[in-house]
């Protein structure tokens, strides 16, 4: 998962609402299609968008292909970011790899 994947995913407001969709509950891709107001092609396209950045899963349940949020690579991915951007960043990440290699002996 890439953070530049994730965060062209995020870039599209109907990509962010399919996302808080998720965020509720598992969803058909049929019930996610009715919700907007665009082509089933293009739904799936958006729904593929966060699957390859890894936002979303899928798992096909006989004919339906079922949809989910993982919740973890969004929130690793924000994190990481605010990591990177945040001035005290730096000595937060040494002082925490100081930590795991004094136990790790």
């Amino acid at each position: 998962m890439s953070t530049q994947k994730v965060f062209d995913a995020l870039a599209s407001m109907p990509r962010r609402q399919i996302l808080a969709f998720l965020s509720e509950q598992e969803l058909p891709a049929g019930d996610i299609a009715a919700r907007f107001e665009m082509s089933a092609p293009a739904v799936s396209r958006h729904l593929s968008v966060l699957e390859n950045a890894g936002l979303i899963a899928s798992e096909r349940r006989g004919q339906f292909v079922v949809y989910r949020l993982i919740p973890d690579n969004l929130v690793n991915t924000l994190t990481q970011f605010a990591f990177e951007i945040c001035p005290v960043a730096g000595p937060i990440k040494r002082e925490g790899r100081k930590a795991k290699k004094a136990a790790a002996k």
